[in-house]
């Protein structure tokens, strides 16, 4: 049993439904498009690289740099998203952002020279660092009103978004590999399809609130972000979450093809995770509502730690086999649980160190710092794998320094989260 701010007792609800239920309208818009989002994004994205070697005759190299527009275009750019929908409003933002997704998976669709396929996924991209940042801030700011009155909580919100995008991250690629057994084209038009809809639903439903800082000038939000240090040192902390969450790109796949000899059983990790968020989520995050972010965070961060250091003191075992992938699943499992604990507490603090203004640049520009850090830490892991041995101890080597960036965070969040208090 736990109380509302108001003492009148609540009742604990663990059913993903009836947490929809109980949210606000806005709020169940919101977080059922960015589960939608999600399903029309990963049904095609993962299989991209595919279409562009088999398909097109595209080199490797220029795979590459083609899905490294698409990252800039995305994670780098977010911060640009959030100004506007600061100085636009939330409605406007969303809607472009959807529109933009539309064309660029149309594009995809029909693409057949790199020039073409470079503005489709420079589209692609952009639509999200202009939806992501807006629908995040607008989540922040309807929660917190029905915080006040006696709604769920904003953590809750955020609980229940991660929920949404956990599903949309796993149904997409499922739907996406039965369309491809059509054609890469078909997968492509049904997602934009999917988000003309999600267009009409905004259109219909989103409220329209003008920007609150739409005559202010163009610079003054990331003036007003830069100079808020508590939150830039908060927010570098921070960006080591999603380099730890980007492992499961990286290092993931390396040690499920060490251990069973290929990468056909990788999906199955994926899986684990996403029905591991949907069916846990809400409860752990009331489980620590009532803690202090300044425990609650530095935990999750050690948690994922945790999760690295375990494979790196499996890994001099070289364990084979189905036994050989339990270090694998754990790793997931950990992770998974660490981003648990702290992220809907973590984007929670965001207003309050933004004094509830300017949500969309502090948004974005936390996003932004987040693919910087991924794009260096990703970076020197890779240099580290490269370097070290790959049998004994020196198979941990990389584990152990994907495992300094969480602790990192660690120190910084507990030096951090003190000036809150």
């Amino acid at each position: 049993m736990s109380t509302r701010t108001d003492g009148s007792p609540t009742r604990w609800r663990w059913s993903f439904l009836a947490d929809l239920r109980r949210a606000t309208p806005t709020v169940r818009l919101l977080v059922l498009t960015q589960m939608t989002f999600n399903i029309g994004f990963f049904m095609v994205l993962p299989y991209l690289s595919v279409h562009l070697t088999s398909d097109l005759g595209l080199g490797a190299a220029l795979v590459g740099v083609v899905l490294g527009i698409r990252t800039f275009s995305q994670q780098g750019l977010f911060f640009v998203g959030g100004t506007l929908a600061d100085r636009w409003g939330i409605k406007p933002v969303v809607l472009v952002g959807c529109v933009l997704r539309v064309l660029g998976f149309v594009g995809l669709a029909f693409a057949d020279s790199l020039p073409a396929v470079l503005i489709a996924t420079v589209l692609v991209g952009f639509a999200a660092a202009l939806f992501s940042p807006a629908v995040e801030s607008a989540v922040a700011i309807e929660a917190g009103k029905s915080e006040r009155d006696g709604g769920p909580t904003r953590v809750e919100s955020f609980a229940l978004m991660s929920v949404c995008s956990q599903i949309g991250s796993f149904t997409g690629p499922l739907v996406g590999s039965v369309l491809l057994l059509v054609d890469f084209r078909i997968a492509c038009l049904v997602a934009a399809a999917i988000f003309v809809l999600v267009v009409a639903a905004h259109v219909r439903w989103l409220p329209r609130e003008r920007g609150e800082h739409r005559d202010d000038p163009w610079l003054s939000g990331w003036t007003d972000v830069v100079r808020n240090r508590t939150f830039v040192l908060f927010a570098v902390a921070m960006s080591a979450q999603l380099v730890a969450y980007n492992q499961l790109y990286l290092l993931l796949p390396l040690e499920v093809e060490r251990a069973w000899g290929s990468q056909t059983v990788l999906g199955w990790f994926f899986a684990i995770s996403a029905v591991l968020v949907v069916a846990a989520q809400l409860p752990i995050t009331r489980r620590v509502a009532e803690i202090s972010p300044r425990v609650t965070l530095p935990i999750g961060f050690a948690v994922m730690a945790a999760s690295f250091a375990l494979v790196a003191a499996t890994s001099p075992l070289e364990l084979q086999g189905l036994i050989g992938l339990v270090p694998a699943a754990l790793f997931v499992l950990l992770l998974a649980l660490g981003q648990m604990i702290a992220m809907p507490q973590a984007r929670d603090l965001v207003p309050r160190m933004a004094a509830e203004r300017r949500l969309g640049s502090y948004y974005g520009f936390m996003a932004s710092l987040g693919g910087i850090g991924v794009l260096i830490g990703s970076t020197a892991l890779g240099v580290v794998i490269d370097a070290a041995p790959d049998t004994g101890w020196g198979a941990a080597i990389p584990w152990l320094v994907a495992a300094l960036f969480p602790i990192a965070s660690v120190i910084g969040l507990r030096v951090v989260l003190a000036r809150l208090d």
